[in-house]
């Protein structure tokens, strides 16, 4: 019988804390929709300062903050995104952007770094004279931190540049920022210099910063006025939502500063299991607090395998193919759940579970 859990699967994972707990049965509350709620307004004007914009919205999740954001700035059906081939509005939001907007994606590879080459992004930047055969090239979009690239972030000069891009051709460009906090804190730069060249950033509240629900996007209060359309539309507003974003903002105030930790934590576990026979991570890679994990494939165990070995023993992490694993660390997981799963990972690949008839 497991008498212990540490989970890894994903930083989406953690549960509310007391204080989020306590600030949700005392939140002052009204009717969001109808734009009167206190608690949203004060969550929203705290996270526009915090980015450095003029205003902000709160939606239930980062996709739709993305699919928003997306279609405020290609509001024209048949416009064109340029993003990462890697990127999570690419691959993991069901197509929302082309399925519901008719934006068409124009990837362009992403580099081990989490970037795409300037070079690349300009050519893919559509010559607005063939309009008649072309889709209009409307907006940019990054992410950072990159989840796919093991939590990579682009640097502030990296954005400047894209944003210089953009102004240059007469386009927008939007941050997917599910974990700029993450970015900020490795970097050890403030969050509002990062995005500083964006015109809309989408921030997750529900990563990192611990939060039950919701993410924010924030950019211009003409942007933000648009948004709040479109969340309506897609059945995003909600009425007595301060009760969510007081939990949101205990984590904004709380957990930022705990960043750190998760991603010292990081390293020290990719460090750990870079030493265990069988299993291969690329340490250097680890900047925030995502873990990609590659075994071996002359061992014996394959991801679906080794998964399954864990979870019988309480360590619970996510499959990413036939041979690789991901993990990701989040503020309830201290050094002690680190050592323990390390403990794990070590028996696994020992054979101790085997001869334990395990």
């Amino acid at each position: 019988m497991v008498t212990r859990v540490v989970d890894l699967r994903s930083d989406t994972v953690t549960k509310p804390t007391e204080l989020m707990r306590l600030a949700m049965v005392k939140a002052e509350v009204d009717d969001d929709v109808l734009g009167f709620d206190p608690t949203a307004f004060r969550l929203e004007n705290e996270m526009a300062t915090l980015m450095g914009k003029e205003a902000a919205l709160f939606v239930p999740s980062g996709t739709m903050g993305n699919l928003i954001s997306v279609l405020v700035h290609c509001n024209i059906r048949g416009s064109e995104v340029i993003l990462g081939h890697n990127s999570h509005i690419h691959i993991y939001e069901n197509g929302g952007i082309a399925t519901l907007g008719g934006v068409h994606p124009r990837t362009v590879m992403n580099n081990k770094d989490g970037t795409m080459d300037i070079d690349l992004i300009e050519s893919a930047i559509r010559d607005p004279r063939g309009e008649l055969v072309y889709p209009t090239t409307r907006l940019i979009c990054l992410e950072n931190s990159q989840a796919n690239c093991g939590g990579k972030c682009l640097s502030a000069e990296y954005t400047d540049r894209v944003g210089e891009l953009a102004k240059k051709h007469g386009l927008k460009l939007h941050i997917d920022g599910a974990r700029i906090f993450n970015a900020a804190v490795a970097l050890g730069v403030p969050v509002d210099r990062l995005v500083q060249a964006a015109d809309s950033v989408s921030v997750c509240l529900s990563k990192g910063l611990g939060a039950p629900v919701g993410s924010v996007i924030v950019g211009s209060k003409s942007f933000i006025a648009q948004a709040r359309v479109l969340r309506k539309t897609l059945g995003g507003g909600m009425r007595q939502v301060g009760i969510l974003c007081a939990a949101a903002f205990v984590a904004v105030k709380e957990n930022v500063e705990k960043l750190e930790i998760d991603h010292k934590n990081a390293k020290t576990l990719a460090e750990g299991l870079n030493q265990v026979k069988g299993m291969s991570v690329d340490v250097a890679s680890v900047e925030t607090n995502i873990i990609y994990v590659d075994i071996v494939e002359s061992s014996k165990y394959t991801a679906e395998k080794l998964c399954n070995y864990l979870k019988k023993h309480g360590v619970l992490v996510m499959q990413e193919g036939p041979f690789r694993i991901r993990i990701v660390l989040h503020h309830q997981i201290s050094a002690s759940d680190v050592q323990y799963a390390l403990s794990i990972f070590e028996q696994v690949f020992t054979g101790v579970q085997e001869e334990n008839g395990n």
